[in-house]
């Protein structure tokens, strides 16, 4: 038990000191080749971060535990929106970029609603996996044929002098930090996973709550990080990048891998949370009660979402 704790403390002050390197070294790249900061935060940050759901997931489906692959994947959504986007929102007001609302959430809400659709009979089958994936694989490249279109990646084409680090140094700590950041997330899910099961707990509320948190805590620290640095494109890109890749990929993966059952609870409980959460960042987003941005009452109603529905688990 001991050791486990340690994992965790470890895994947290790893997590802290890549993600600012992750994040720095991302933005510099996209400064340097001309890609915009959103398209950044939705593939480069959105897909690395979330490669820690993508393993625990895989591993969980290798290992016959279908609770974790599955809740992992659904709770770290529900934490991206309520926990992480409170938390950041409460630090700095996050604006919104205007393609998120016209592009990627509702392409957020589709792949929601796909997702319930093909689970609807408690059953994920390798066919609804390899839709999944095919999904993924449509919407990515989507994503970034309209980044070059945009930005034609061409570095530098007027001309201009970037005065921060080199192409090397950026790719350098792009590596170094996303590898340290799987590392860490890694160390510190062992430890908390450890921690719970001495305790008891089902594979689903493991997967829900410990696992789910853990594996966003990339996320968590990459979005503080990037609002720091003052982008805040690629906080708000790097969570919905995030959840399209956990709703599409991450579960696409593991029942790829191996077909599973999906609890009932997963339908009536954990999924309408999730959609409810993807709308209420749409209203946000769309400023019915002022201009586009998720404010510091808004964050602090996200987070109070988030403890609620922690609540009823553990209440459970």
């Amino acid at each position: 038990m001991a050791f486990a704790f340690l994992a965790i403390i470890c895994g947290l002050l790893l997590l802290i000191w890549s993600s600012g390197r992750f994040v720095g070294g991302s933005a510099c790249l996209a400064q340097r080749l001309g890609v915009p900061p959103l398209l950044v935060g939705m593939v480069v940050v959105g897909f690395g971060t979330s490669a820690p759901e993508m393993s625990v997931s895989a591993l969980a489906a290798l290992s016959g535990s279908p609770g974790i692959a599955a809740g992992n994947a659904y709770g770290s959504n529900i934490a991206n929106i309520g926990l992480i986007l409170g938390i950041t929102a409460l630090i700095r007001p996050l604006s919104f970029h205007w393609s998120l609302l016209r592009r990627e959430l509702p392409a957020l809400a589709l792949v929601t609603g796909v997702s319930f659709l093909l689970l609807w009979d408690n059953e994920l089958s390798r066919g609804n996996a390899l839709v999944l994936l095919g999904i993924f694989s449509a919407l990515l490249a989507m994503s970034i044929l309209q980044g070059v279109r945009q930005a034609g990646l061409i570095p530098d084409d007027e001309g201009k002098v970037f005065k921060g680090p080199s192409l090397a140094n950026s790719l350098f700590w792009v590596f170094v930090g996303l590898f340290v950041l799987i590392a860490s997330s890694r160390l510190l899910v062992w430890g908390a996973v450890r921690v719970a099961q001495s305790l008891g707990v089902g594979d689903l509320v493991i997967g829900l709550t410990v696992v789910a948190v853990g594996t966003s805590l990339p996320e968590l620290a990459s979005s503080i990080a990037a609002v720091r640095k003052n982008e805040p494109d690629i906080a708000i890109g790097n969570v919905i990048g995030s959840n399209i890749f956990n709703t599409l990929a991450v579960v696409g993966i593991a029942g790829a891998i191996r077909p599973m059952g999906i609890a009932p609870e997963v339908l009536w409980r954990d999924m309408p949370v999730m959609g409810f959460l993807t709308l209420v960042l749409f209203l946000f987003g769309a400023g019915f009660s002022g201009p586009g941005r998720i404010n510091r009452r808004e964050g602090a109603f996200l987070l109070a979402c988030y403890a609620g529905y922690i609540s009823f688990l553990v209440a459970g």
